[in-house]
């Protein structure tokens, strides 16, 4: 047990964890989006209406929030402590180190863009998860998207932090590999491929959500 909160409390541990529950949390993602596509349904929101019933009931679904709760906590408090370890080893200002030169864009970000991300999803999960589940008279969960998405500040903030997601996904899917060693010069084109999918073109579908009942649905 020791020395597993030894390896856990060291920098590779936490970087570990950070990628672990990074990948598992990409997963949810996948099923997010997947789910969120019936929204498009012509049906008045019935297939919605469905699949939402399903995931706030079903046993096992319940249990996975928990897990990615729990998951997302940890990635978030270690997060935090690598930052903070970061800024406190280098010590100071570097007056002659250019950091452009040295990471990229969304490596050099990816504390902002986690921290944004992290005040959009306790301002989602009020909106959608808090107010379908715990108020006293619940509307139906596709009413409260097509109210939220209706509003053009939400849509906004909504699309940034979309924005800011496929930064944090870009540096985070790859490096993730990268920190576990499943990097691989043989396989580098198949992960950059499948990188594209988290980075590009799940926040593209997530995107085409509030655009639509934004400035399509009547």
């Amino acid at each position: 047990m020791n020395s597993i909160l030894h390896i856990y409390r060291s920098s590779v541990g936490k970087k570990i964890i950070m990628s672990l529950t990074g990948l598992f949390l990409c997963s949810f993602l996948v099923i997010h989006v997947s789910g969120n596509t019936l929204l498009f349904k012509d049906d008045g929101g019935k297939a919605f209406e469905q699949y939402s019933e399903f995931m706030s009931t079903n046993g096992i679904i319940r249990t996975i929030e928990i897990l990615l709760v729990a998951g997302l906590l940890f990635h978030i408090i270690d997060g935090v402590v690598l930052w903070l370890r970061n800024k406190r080893s280098r010590g100071g200002k570097y007056e002659m180190y250019k950091v452009s030169d040295n990471a990229t864009l969304p490596s050099r970000i990816t504390f902002v863009t986690g921290s944004i991300i992290f005040i959009f999803l306790v301002v989602h999960i009020k909106t959608f998860v808090y107010v379908g589940r715990f108020v006293d008279v619940k509307p139906s969960m596709y009413e409260l998207v097509v109210e939220a998405f209706s509003d053009p500040i939400y849509v906004l903030f909504y699309l940034v932090a979309l924005v800011l997601l496929a930064y944090h996904l870009h540096h985070g899917f790859q490096s993730a590999f990268q920190t576990l060693g499943l990097r691989h010069k043989k396989l580098d084109f198949l992960l950059n491929a499948i990188a594209v999918i988290f980075w590009l073109i799940i926040p593209i579908g997530f995107a085409t959500m509030p655009i639509y009942f934004l400035l399509f649905y009547r």
